[in-house]
């Protein structure tokens, strides 16, 4: 048996534990691992390399990916479906582990109906992947953003300045309604419920009024003012999976409160320190056991599957349902953050 490996999308703590599990397991059923580079793109142009165990051995705390990423959609190039498939018959490969988010799957998915042999694995720290409770990457982007609010928040009482903080997010505002809650933020702004600046702005000076002149707000990326259906991007042009590249909403918040209340106001964007680094030790763990029962359904021969967390098992679940949609923040969970907004004094 001859598995190839892939990671795709945006990078992500976990994903060399993940492919060092991949590697692991697969020697000890006597299978052997090719590591395809750049995700879809290295399966249309047949970029791979070999992995032995002494390869990845030392990479269960290494951020990022040794196998390198795109944005790559085959179902996007001219016979690209064809091509993956002829291609692993050329690459010599029975089966294809794609580790990913919503998009790389859902190509997975979409090869999956062509015969692919496939299984998918969950990764993003966006944590908006239904058919799992959790995704490898997101505990760390949390527990990044967290300590970054912490911080904000001591700059912002020292100054007594207003400060917008902007997390990953584009859909779902998993990563900002945590780092919020555990940050002590005093107000979150995510893609789930849009946003009235105007209220905004009354809110921060009701607290001023109240002799409350520090104030820390968390936006999601995605987060969309009410009545307003474009999302504040960098660059409206799309990539290959449709999406526009996001940012400056933080910054037109911030500039929105200066203007209506007068009150010294800054932004920051955290952005891709979110993605990069050490893999928390709870995403090493979870990488680990979604590489390992990646590797056991391939064993087992039960292709166009996914491997998920459900409570504290590792269950298989159909990649037709784990995309079928989004897991979003619900309006209960979101209840207890804004139970705390407006709060510090």
């Amino acid at each position: 048996m001859r598995i190839g490996v892939l990671t795709g999308g945006g990078d992500c703590p976990g994903l060399n534990a993940v492919i060092r599990a991949i590697v692991k397991r697969s020697e000890k059923y006597g299978f052997d691992v090719v590591g395809v580079k750049h995700g879809w793109a290295g399966m249309l142009e047949r970029k791979a390399v070999p992995l032995k165990y002494d390869d990845v051995a030392d990479l269960l705390k290494t951020g990022g990916t040794i196998l390198k990423t795109s944005r790559t959609n085959p179902m996007k190039r001219p016979d690209g479906a064809e091509t993956i498939l002829e291609n692993m018959k050329k690459m010599g490969l029975d089966a294809l582990i794609a580790i990913g988010g919503e998009d790389t799957l859902g190509a997975a998915n979409e090869l999956a109906k062509r015969g692919l042999k496939v299984i998918g694995v969950p990764k993003t720290i966006d944590n908006d992947l239904s058919a799992t409770d959790v995704t490898f990457g997101f505990d760390t982007a949390v527990n990044t953003a967290t300590e970054a609010i912490d911080r904000v928040v001591d700059t912002a009482r020292s100054h007594e300045r207003v400060m917008v903080v902007e997390v990953m997010g584009r859909h779902a505002g998993w990563i900002t309604t945590y780092a919020g809650m555990a940050g002590g933020a005093d107000l979150i702004l995510i893609p789930e419920e849009p946003f009235d600046i105007e209220e905004v702005a009354e809110f921060v000076k009701r607290r001023m009024a109240e002799g409350k002149k520090a104030t820390v707000i968390a936006v999601a990326e995605g987060a969309t003012l009410k009545n307003v259906k474009d999302l504040i991007a960098q660059d409206k042009r799309l990539d290959e999976f449709g999406h526009v590249r996001l940012g400056g909403i933080g910054q037109f918040i911030a500039e929105e409160i200066e203007k209506r209340t007068g009150a010294q106001t800054r932004a920051t964007v955290l952005g891709y320190i979110l993605r990069g680094g050490s893999p928390s030790a709870y995403d090493r763990v979870l990488a680990t056991r979604f590489g390992v029962a990646a590797v056991d359904l391939v064993k087992d021969g039960r292709f166009g599957m996914m491997v998920s967390l459900r409570g504290t098992k590792i269950v298989p679940v159909e990649l037709e349902k784990a995309v079928a949609e989004l897991k979003t923040v619900d309006s209960e969970f979101f209840d207890a953050a804004k139970t705390f907004f407006g709060s510090r004094s």
